[in-house]
């Protein structure tokens, strides 16, 4: 129990460091790190900070990558926002190193579609497509100590760029989950997210030509634009559940609840619930809202409340390999978010454990 109060008082340091900061609500940048590509976490909308294990843990808690036994190789797909055009793709594997350490490698990035390029000139386009890369890179080690308590830490490269601007910086994920209780019914998770430095875009794109200051030149200047940096969105998540129903071999019901600080927006509280049937077809519900969400009917501006109205749900059918054995599987997996605008944002996706 030591270990446990340990933790909550990191928590609380930690809380009153990252409280949440609506003035600075749009600062931030390279909100590709706030995506969640992996469907069965996306489900419960991103709310397993304490129990996450595997591929998943590389967004959420790095401390879960080495709660998962053996190997596992997932791929995810999102519909972002459905009708935008705009999707997620990622692959991720995670591998055991030695008695208790895990190693993960997770690549993500996004899709926009096609966007066509239009000047003053051809205001309809000009027959060619704008090309944006959206790409971050993860690299993953995660400790298991005594069954109880494990530690992990990840580090990304974040990439943002088109064919004459681009953007580059790097992060760092650290997180915690301690375990306890009967057949470990209790977990508590806390991790600290996307904590990295400036980015500025640079490039030729932003370069602009004037002319000679120098009446009796015939010839025009290139002046190189300076871009203004912006951090990263950093994030305090500090979560815990409970797993009912634990006496019977075929059911398993997880109680799930969550607080986000953030540094660049409201915090954000939420709760849901994930029901297990042999620990093959599981079924999961989450609802999540913003702390001081703005009131339209009191006048706010609608560009102030959140995208996510609130609801997510899941479900995830799991064959195993050999009968009785739920270590070693292939998994479907899908999830729906509910968003204020557009139609929702869906995931799909695989998974090979063994």
């Amino acid at each position: 129990m030591k270990k446990f109060y340990l933790l909550l008082a990191c928590a609380g340091f930690s809380l009153a460091a990252f409280a949440g900061n609506p003035d600075r609500q749009g600062e931030a940048g390279a909100t590709q790190l706030l995506m969640n590509p992996w469907a069965p976490s996306a489900g419960l909308h991103s709310l397993g900070t304490s129990y996450v294990t595997g591929v998943e843990a590389m967004r959420l808690n790095p401390a879960g990558v080495s709660r998962f036994a053996g190997t596992q190789v997932m791929l995810g797909y999102a519909n972002y926002l459905q009708g935008t055009d705009i999707s997620m793709q990622a692959i991720g594997v995670t591998a055991q190193a030695g008695k208790n350490g895990a190693f993960g490698f997770s690549v993500m990035s996004l899709d926009f579609g096609d966007i066509p390029i239009t000047t003053t000139e051809q205001p309809e386009g000009t027959g060619a497509l704008l090309n944006l890369s959206f790409i971050n890179v993860g690299l993953t080690y995660s400790h298991q100590f005594e069954n109880r308590v494990s530690v992990g830490i990840t580090l990304r490269g974040v990439s943002e760029s088109t064919s004459d601007v681009s953007s580059f910086g790097f992060a760092i994920d650290a997180g915690v989950q301690y375990v306890t209780g009967p057949e470990d019914a209790f977990k508590f998770g806390l991790s600290l997210r996307n904590v990295g430095s400036r980015m500025a875009y640079g490039g030729q794109g932003l370069a602009t030509t004037a002319d000679n200051p120098d009446n009796s030149a015939d010839y025009k200047l290139t002046y190189a634009q300076r871009a203004a940096g912006f951090e990263m969105p950093s994030m305090l998540n500090i979560g815990a559940s409970y797993d009912f129903l634990t006496h019977l071999e075929d059911q398993r019901v997880t109680l799930v609840g969550n607080f986000t600080a953030n540094s660049f927006s409201r915090d954000q509280v939420g709760a849901g619930v994930e029901y297990a049937f042999r620990e093959q077809f599981l079924a999961r519900v989450g609802y999540r809202t913003d702390l001081d969400a703005a009131d339209e009917s009191e006048g706010a501006s609608a560009d102030e409340s959140p995208l996510y109205d609130g609801i997510s749900a899941g479900a995830s059918v799991r064959v195993p390999f050999q009968r009785g054995d739920t270590d070693r599987r292939f998994s479907v997996d899908y999830a729906y978010r509910s968003t204020r605008i557009y139609g929702g944002t869906h995931n799909v996706g695989l998974s090979l454990s063994f």
